[in-house]
Order: C-alpha cells, then sequence, then structure tokens
C-alpha cells in the first residue's frame, strides 16, 4: 500500500489533502521557445504563460480552437519512447523533457501554449527548457503547496523492469535508476542516485541528451521516427560511442537523461512526490504505470476512510437547524465527517422523486449541474457556521471559479460531497470543493460567501 497526502489540483486529480510544505509557484513573465519536434521534425513553438494558484500544469493548443490539456496522467497516449498528451483531437508529443524542467523548478502552475504537433526537441535535453523557465522567473501563488507523501512501498513491473516507490524522510524526490543495457553495449550498465533536495538538477540532470543505439536507428527510421535527424542533432551511440563527432557530456549520460525522464514523467501525478524511487529498466510505459497505480490506491484509500463510522455526525434534523434552506432546496443529507474550521464531507442521496426530474430532462433525467454546485455550497456553508466566530451568521454566496462539471449525475447516484477551506477570515470565507460518484470525480468548484448577520437576511 501507498499513502497519499497532497491537494486536490483544480485540474481534476483526486489526491488527499495533506501537510503544507510551501507556497505554490508559477513563472513571473511570459517566454518562448522554439525548434522543430525531436520525433516529428515539424516546426514547434511553446509560449509558456503565468497562471493563477491551483491551476495546475496546463497545455493549450491554439489550432484545435484552444483546446485545453491538463499534464495529468488520464491524457496519456500510448506512443514509442516519448510521452504524448491528447484530448479529442489535440495532441501533444514529447511533453517529457519539459515537465523535467518544470518540476526541477517547483513550478505548480502553467499555461502552454503549444503551436505544432510536438514540442521543440532543442538539443534533446531538458537545459534549454529549463534555461528559459529560470530567465522568466518565479513568483509565488497566493496557495499552499503540498506534496504526495509515499509511507508505504509500491511496485509496478513489466517485463524484467521494475519501479519501486518507497518511504523516505527527506523532503523531497529521490531516484535511483538502474539502467543495464547488458554486457556486448558501450552503454553496459549504468547506476545513479540523485536526489531533487540536494542534487544540482541544473548542472547534473539537465544537461542529459536523448540516446539511441545504432543499432536501432534503422528500425526508428524505417518506422518514420527522427528521419531528419543526425548523429549530430541526437546522441547515436555505436559499438566503440558516440558517432557523428558526437561527444557524452558525461560519461554516464544515458542513465542521468533516464533519471530526467523519470523526473518528468512522474510530475503527472498533479503534484511533487516525497518518497524514493527505485527504477530499473524502466520506460516511459512503466512510468505512467506507477503514475496511475499511485491514484488508483488513493481512490481506495478514501473509500475505506468514507466507510468508516465517522465521530461527527449531522443528520436532517441536524443540518436543518444549521443551514436556512427547506424543500425542495436543502440540498445536504447528512454530514459524515467534519474537522473544524478545516474540511467537511457531506452526502446528497439522488433519486427520482427529486422534483427537477419531471422537467430536467423527461425520459433522460440529469441532476443540473447548477445545483451539484448549490450542494456543495451549501456544505461549505455548514463548515463555515461551525466555527464559534461565525456563529449566528449567514454564508450569503459572493462568488464561484474553477467550476467544472466533470460526469452527469442521475437517479440512483449518491453524492459524496468534500468541501475544504482555503481562507476564512471574520467577513470573507474562501473554500474548494469536490463532489464523487463513487470513484469518479462529478464536479468540482472554488466558492468564496460574505458572512453576514443572520438577522440581514
Amino acid at each position: 500500500m501507498v499513502l497519499l497526502q497532497t491537494q486536490n489540483l483544480a485540474n481534476g486529480t483526486e489526491l488527499q489533502p495533506g501537510p503544507v510544505i510551501e507556497q505554490q509557484h508559477t513563472i513571473d513573465s511570459t517566454v518562448t521557445v522554439e525548434g522543430p519536434g525531436l520525433f516529428s521534425g515539424h516546426p514547434g513553438k511553446a509560449v509558456f504563460h503565468p497562471a493563477p494558484a491551483n491551476h495546475g500544469i496546463v497545455f493549450v493548443c491554439p489550432e484545435h480552437g484552444g483546446v485545453e490539456i491538463p499534464a495529468l496522467v488520464r491524457h496519456v497516449v500510448k506512443r514509442t519512447r516519448r510521452t504524448t498528451l491528447r484530448v479529442g483531437d489535440a495532441v501533444i508529443e514529447t511533453c517529457e523533457h519539459c515537465l523535467s524542467a518544470v518540476a526541477a523548478l517547483g513550478i505548480d502552475n502553467l499555461l502552454i501554449e503549444v503551436e505544432g504537433p510536438e514540442l521543440p526537441g532543442l538539443d534533446t535535453s531538458p537545459k534549454q527548457y529549463l534555461e528559459a523557465l529560470t530567465q522568466a522567473g518565479l513568483r509565488a501563488n497566493d496557495a499552499p503547496r503540498q506534496r504526495v507523501v509515499i509511507t508505504q512501498p509500491v511496485v509496478v513491473r513489466q517485463d524484467d523492469a521494475m519501479l519501486v516507490a518507497l518511504p523516505s524522510d527527506q523532503p523531497a524526490l529521490e531516484i535511483t535508476y538502474d539502467l543495464d543495457y547488458g554486457p556486448r553495449t558501450v552503454v553496459g550498465r549504468q547506476h545513479r542516485t540523485f536526489s531533487m533536495s540536494n542534487g544540482d538538477y541544473a548542472s547534473q540532470i539537465a544537461p542529459a541528451r536523448t540516446f539511441v543505439l545504432e543499432a536501432e536507428v534503422q528500425a526508428l527510421r524505417a518506422g518514420g521516427i527522427g528521419t531528419h535527424l543526425t548523429e549530430e542533432d541526437v546522441l547515436v551511440i555505436g559499438e566503440q560511442g558516440p558517432l557523428g563527432g558526437n561527444k557524452m557530456r558525461f560519461s554516464d549520460e544515458p542513465v542521468r537523461h533516464k533519471i530526467a525522464d523519470l523526473i518528468g514523467d512522474l510530475y503527472l501525478l498533479g503534484a511533487p512526490i516525497q518518497g524514493r524511487i527505485i527504477a530499473y529498466k524502466s520506460g516511459h510505459s512503466l512510468n505512467h504505470a506507477l503514475v496511475r497505480r499511485l491514484i488508483e490506491m488513493q481512490r481506495h484509500q478514501r473509500r475505506s476512510r468514507l466507510a468508516v463510522k465517522p465521530k461527527n455526525l449531522l443528520d436532517i434534523r441536524k443540518l436543518s437547524r444549521i443551514l436556512p434552506h427547506r424543500y425542495p432546496m436543502l440540498l445536504v443529507d447528512r454530514v459524515i465527517e467534519i474537522d473544524p474550521d478545516k474540511r467537511v464531507v457531506g452526502i446528497k442521496n439522488v433519486t427520482i422523486n427529486e422534483p427537477f426530474f419531471q422537467g430536467h430532462y423527461p425520459g433522460a433525467p440529469i441532476m443540473p449541474g447548477v445545483l451539484i454546485v448549490e450542494a456543495m455550497a451549501q456544505l461549505s456553508g455548514v463548515l463555515v457556521g461551525q466555527t464559534l466566530e461565525h456563529t449566528g451568521k449567514l454564508a450569503v454566496l459572493l462568488s464561484l471559479d474553477r467550476v467544472k462539471l466533470r460526469r452527469p449525475v442521475t437517479p440512483g447516484d449518491q453524492l459524496v460531497m468534500e468541501a475544504q477551506a482555503v481562507r476564512v477570515r471574520s467577513r470573507i470565507a474562501h473554500l474548494r470543493c469536490r463532489a464523487y460518484v463513487a470513484d469518479d470525480l462529478a464536479a468540482e468548484a472554488e466558492v468564496k460567501f460574505m458572512l453576514v448577520d443572520d438577522e440581514q437576511d
């Protein structure tokens, strides 16, 4: 098992709240990188824009009508020797080097506008992405940054390759990579350990380039991959070493590049990791499998947590004394967990008897999205109203931000809703909400309330 402790990001990754590590960050100014794609050779351009708190890392494709592709593993599609993201017809190829640099700099929020089907290949390493983002500068977002904390081992395997995630007392990601190309190649077996907390990513990992064995080149070109490249453009390793006058930047450059790729792929979790990763012959496919496994385990833990009989319980009679809403607008049936001033979990049971199903829609009943958001807002009001400071206050909805409806809610579903306090002051409350049906995220939003005296209603 593995225990995940981190924030829920606005881009849809469902992760359990955990200890605050530091502030979120974005870049301070817009910066652009350009160049042909590594695999396609087509011109590519990436424009990096600052983004607000809880935005996440999001690619946008102007050529496809501005479709947004969050940098999350659920958008990964299978490709050879690279990481590719897709939403609909919009595709972002070879994003691992960019994401590796983003992760190394601790950037949480970016909007990356991409022209062309593939990100620029540059020198085939993360180095120039790191330099461009460093030049843009960093600035803190007004929100806490939290990590995925691994507390128990998790293992994924694929043929003879393996990835292991282990706990670590260090507040950062540590990677030990064992690269094994066998005794008959120049690459041979290489072993390296790197820590994001005290290792120098800029000088030790970022310059490491993509590599390919001479024996693999013909097959790749036959498949239409890298036909535009020469031995000067990419590190091709023959029986005696690099070809075309190219030279190794490090004696163990291949294993360093594997670490760079792994850092980028792990960032598809949507948050930084605190833990130790041990990799043996791992590639992109196995890297993605580990990220998916971590998310699956978090979902299992959330189900187990909600299955335990809660200590703090508000039934509908108690809720009626807290909330001013009445039929047909009281949309919280029960509160099953309260952590005062921090978090509340509640339930809305959706039945065919709901009055709104008469007109929304006959023959295809779907709970209106605005009512799902209203239910989350009511649950938020319960949390705010439980604090002594706000007893006698009425929470009046002030604004809704980052509202996303992710799946339909129909009769027979049970909405499990969660509201987390972001900031609560004497007159203003800001909360982050999510609603689930089973394991699926149905809706999310950030709500702000103005707190007024009850008699002013």
